[in-house]
């Protein structure tokens, strides 16, 4: 990222943000409400895009896509998990996290496959049946885990990824971040108000109105 900034209406959000994050970095970013975290995540992950400045992702400028290419450029690259872990709660478990593989248009046989060898790993896979009210809150974030991981993505995105959990199972998902990251180079961006993850992360990014003010 470089020189990135976004405003809605008179309120300037982020100013000039210049960032970059490497292959395999477990990165958090911390702040005060309304200093900018969400708005950059979205960034970073294309939900929104910035006013101005330049964004490259692994070489590719995303925001020179047209909508259908970045909608498919977004379901291959990027992964995300959300503070409220947003299951569809008619579908199982595994049918919730094969998803995003039977969008990009995967034989259903092998994203299930896919699906298993991730319930395995997430020590799920004698729920994978149940749907997210059978769940706890701890299996629930494993599955939103699953389902950012379905297609491989090489960066994933959390948005308070344990903010809604209680502290066992807080510890258990931020544990899983660096398993992955440890076994499969995955790498995390991470938005968090969470103390004990900020400070064991590769780095801590502080954010303070709209600026980074340490890298």
């Amino acid at each position: 990222m470089e020189g990135i900034s976004k405003s809605y209406g008179n309120l300037n959000v982020l100013n000039s943000i210049n960032l970059e994050i490497h292959k395999s970095e477990l990165v958090s970013i911390v702040g005060a409400s309304g200093a900018g975290k969400t708005t950059l995540l979205q960034i970073m992950g294309t939900l929104e895009k910035p006013d101005s400045g330049t964004y490259l992702f692994d070489q590719v400028e995303p925001f020179s896509l047209k909508a259908n290419k970045i909608a498919n450029f977004r379901n291959t690259e990027i992964g995300f998990i959300f503070q409220f872990h947003q299951l569809l709660p008619e579908f199982t478990a595994l049918e919730n996290a094969i998803l995003p593989a039977l969008i990009l248009g995967t034989p259903k046989i092998q994203a299930e496959k896919r699906a298993e060898d991730l319930f395995k790993f997430l020590n799920l896979i004698n729920r994978s049946s149940h749907k997210p009210a059978e769940l706890s809150g701890g299996e629930q974030q494993r599955v939103a885990v699953a389902r950012a991981l379905m297609n491989q993505p090489k960066v994933i995105f959390a948005d308070e990824p344990s903010g809604n959990l209680d502290a066992k199972n807080a510890a258990e998902l931020h544990q899983l971040f660096f398993q992955l990251r440890q076994d499969f180079g995955q790498t995390f961006v991470i938005v968090t108000h969470n103390e004990e993850l900020a400070n064991i992360s590769d780095r801590k990014l502080t954010m303070q109105q709209g600026k980074i003010i340490n890298k």
